[in-house]
């Protein structure tokens, strides 16, 4: 389990959301609400938008509790679109390479979830990254893989569909050589101009997934950042988000293999309602 927000909206500083919140990503890393395990302390990492196309990142091998260097970086960075993640390791080493978000160009990528028997299917998964985008193959997880394989198969051009296409090539890999759970994934990725968002699994516990709106934009996190408001909106799994700026759309995250969303557990709109998230994925 790793835990995720993301902003999209009027320009604000990182650390109203990373650090100064009831429950902000930061006292999520020692302390998550909702998931299998409440402590992700295998690296952070941070991704913004300013003015030019490609985003900048920042990363560590640290627990995000302890980086000095995150928190003044969080205090004086204000961006109109960010990613920041923390994580747990299913297993690959915790290396900045294996930190999330993930970049390409203008795009950045960052995940919670696993594909089953990992360490089982890793050289053919490697195998299904184009040739072309296999020099920015850093690390060593599935969560750059699927990012890496959905370059291949169109993100520039159908965000969704393509990511979409990646997550049911990685699970019908793992269907065939690995174990279960085949697919558990709650994502967010961003070209710069829109933020796309995303919870699917095979089974029926998709990682946790949530977005808020805002007066100034549209906050998108593994949980919610506050107390019981009723402001969060679960996102359905087998659906996904597309943001830019203020305005949202619901989108179905169609995904070629596995069970439907009709399957799924409803959404519902308070989350300390919600059974625990204690059989969710790991990240």
């Amino acid at each position: 389990m790793c835990r995720f927000l993301a902003w999209s909206g009027a320009p604000r500083y990182l650390d109203e959301l990373v650090l100064n919140q009831e429950q902000s990503l930061v006292d999520q890393s020692r302390n998550a609400h909702i998931g299998k395990t409440p402590i992700n302390a295998d690296g952070f990492g941070l991704a913004w938008y300013s003015e030019r196309s490609k985003p900048c990142f920042y990363k560590d091998t640290h627990p995000a509790w302890s980086d000095a260097n995150l928190k003044q970086l969080a205090h004086h960075t204000r961006s109109g679109l960010f990613l920041a993640h923390v994580r747990a390791s299913t297993g690959t080493a915790t290396s900045r390479n294996n930190c999330h978000p993930f970049g390409y160009g203008r795009w950045c990528f960052m995940h919670n979830g696993q594909a089953g028997g990992h360490e089982r299917i890793r050289q053919a998964l490697d195998g299904m990254i184009p040739a072309d985008l296999y020099d920015h193959r850093f690390g060593a997880t599935e969560s750059e893989a699927i990012f890496l394989i959905a370059l291949g198969e169109g993100l520039e051009t159908d965000p969704i569909a393509a990511m979409a296409r990646a997550v049911a090539k990685v699970e019908g890999l793992s269907r065939e050589k690995g174990t279960l759970p085949f697919m558990r994934f709650a994502a967010c990725w961003s070209d710069g101009e829109r933020l796309y968002a995303a919870r699917y699994a095979s089974d029926r516990f998709a990682p946790s997934l949530f977005f808020r709106r805002c007066p100034g934009g549209v906050v998108v996190s593994s949980e919610p950042l506050d107390g019981d408001s009723g402001e969060w909106i679960e996102i359905p799994a087998g659906s996904a988000i597309e943001v830019r700026g203020k305005d949202l759309v619901t989108r179905p995250f169609q995904v070629a293999t596995g069970i439907t969303p009709s399957a799924q557990p409803a959404p519902h709109r308070s989350p300390r309602s919600s059974p625990p998230d204690t059989v969710r994925a790991h990240g």
